[in-house]
């Protein structure tokens, strides 16, 4: 007897029916529905809250908490020059956390339900729904909580003065990247670094999704050898 395949009801939640599509999942999230209008994750009132987003939340919630952090390294006695040196290089560790985290978590293959759940809730929802602006930018509350650990961790490796700088300059590269994010699906650039970067990522998305993992930049695609090719990189405009 053949197994029945799972079809997915877009008019029902979505959340928890992507798992029961088993080995099909990957290949499911990479057939996109491009709207501007996004699916119901959760039943739920609450939790379907918690999934969305106005992009313009990023900077309004985390620029001050930057600025703070930085005061505290010129509190403990750094000179601007020294902070913005750390900053700088921050934002360089944002750009490879970035990647990193595009590349072996974000696109990880999964098979299982739970797997699959938790993937589509991570980044399997924007491969599905590119342009669904509400869940474009990661929600401030899970962003708060991994902030935690982060500043645990600069203050096992930093001094007290420089810990609180390297923060900063980190979350600042976060914010940069959530706002040229949104900005590469839903704006039409002008200038020609953005219109480049635009082009980058929607080929990522619609035609060679194991390539081009950087938003901001392509750096570490090009140092660690996922640069898509001449022909792929010419791919589709928005």
């Amino acid at each position: 007897m053949v197994a029945e395949r799972f079809t997915v009801d877009l008019n029902k939640p979505l959340v928890f029916q992507v798992g029961h599509l088993g080995e099909e999942y990957q290949e499911w999230i990479h057939q996109p529905i491009v709207c501007v209008e996004g699916p119901r994750f959760f039943q739920s009132d609450f939790w379907e809250f918690l999934t969305r987003t106005v992009w313009w939340a990023i900077p309004t919630i985390w620029l001050p908490v930057v600025c703070y952090v930085l005061s505290i390294s010129a509190r403990k006695g750094l000179t601007y020059p020294q902070i913005g040196l750390i900053v700088a290089l921050g934002v360089l560790t944002w750009t490879l956390l970035e990647y990193t985290l595009h590349r072996f978590l974000f696109h990880i293959q999964t098979k299982s339900y739970w797997a699959n759940t938790a993937h589509y809730l991570l980044h399997g929802c924007h491969h599905k729904h590119p342009q669904d602006g509400l869940r474009l930018v990661f929600p401030p509350t899970a962003t708060a909580i991994l902030l935690v650990p982060l500043w645990k961790l600069l203050h096992l490796v930093a001094t007290p003065a420089t810990a609180p700088a390297m923060l900063g300059g980190i979350l600042f590269g976060y914010v940069m990247y959530d706002i040229t994010h949104f900005y590469l699906h839903h704006g039409q650039p002008k200038v020609p670094t953005f219109k480049h970067l635009k082009k980058y990522h929607l080929n990522h998305h619609f035609r060679i999704q194991d390539k081009g993992y950087g938003i901001t930049s392509s750096l570490w695609d090009k140092v660690f050898g996922t640069l898509p090719g001449t022909k792929a990189a010419a791919g589709k405009k928005s």
